[in-house]
């Protein structure tokens, strides 16, 4: 066992929290951002790269760093360690409404390929990096563009996505095809790729773009049903036609039915 061994309990239904508790020099590290709160005597550290364990040295830190950037996220991760001598706790906080996933990378394969904004936090010795689709079109039209994180290690790490997740279990050569924001996290064996979606009239009218991702076994996968570029493209939508209204007649009639005044 290379990772620091962390006991957890996740709190709430749609805006969850997960608490972790630690043991006298236990260390979870965290994405920024994700804080709550912590106990008396958790330390807390900015720490360059990844915050694992790995004696790599200061290129490879360097390199490790410059990853995280390819992936969206800061150069910088946040190490929690409870330097007393009793139990100590310290939670991290969902961005958004939907599910915290935990993840017991020992009994996972070692490795999870997931979104790259799922990563919430893990124990210490887990590995955050990134992995780059080996096919060109995958990466170009796969939703989640040519790099996606990777979490590596035997330790517990933490997920997050929105909405409902549902797991599904694929058997050998099982596909499953699936709108490619809806996907949250995959284990190592399950290949991806993509797939045109058929018939001009589904392309031009069905309002599901042009692709859907393609899942296919063996392995495990995790599926989100409100991915956040969704939610985000809804709520636009719907303030763009809230701003059309404003100067119209029918706008000024709308706002007097529903009580907003003039």
């Amino acid at each position: 066992m290379q990772n620091h061994e962390i006991d957890y309990r996740i709190f709430g239904e749609e805006m969850q929290c997960v608490e972790v508790e630690l043991d006298p020099q236990e260390t979870v590290i965290a994405e920024s951002g994700s804080f709550m709160y912590m106990s008396d005597n958790i330390e807390m550290q900015s720490v360059f790269g990844d915050g694992s364990n790995r004696s790599e040295g200061f290129l490879g830190k360097l390199m490790t760093a410059g990853k995280r950037l390819l992936t969206g996220e800061s150069l910088f991760m946040t190490t929690y360690t409870n330097i007393g001598y009793g139990k100590q706790q310290v939670a991290f906080a969902a961005p958004y409404a939907g599910k915290i996933v935990p993840m017991d990378l020992s009994q996972l394969g070692g490795k999870i390929v997931c979104q790259k904004d799922a990563f919430l936090c893990a124990a210490k010795g887990v590995q955050v990096g990134i992995e780059f689709q080996r096919k060109l079109g995958t990466g170009l039209f796969g939703g989640e563009g040519f790099i996606m994180q990777k979490l590596e290690g035997d330790g517990m790490a933490f997920v997050h996505a929105g909405g409902y997740i549902l797991e599904r279990e694929l058997a050998v050569g099982e596909t499953l095809r699936v709108d490619t924001g809806c996907i949250v996290a995959f284990t190592n064996r399950v290949d991806y790729d993509i797939e045109f979606v058929k018939g001009i009239r589904n392309v031009v009218f069905g309002g599901e773009g042009l692709f859907y991702a393609v899942l296919r076994g063996p392995g495990k996968v995790w599926l989100q049903s409100l991915p956040v570029s969704r939610l985000a493209a809804r709520i636009l939508s719907y303030g763009s036609a809230r701003g059309k209204e404003e100067g119209s007649v029918l706008g000024s009639l709308g706002r007097m039915v529903d009580g907003d005044g003039w």
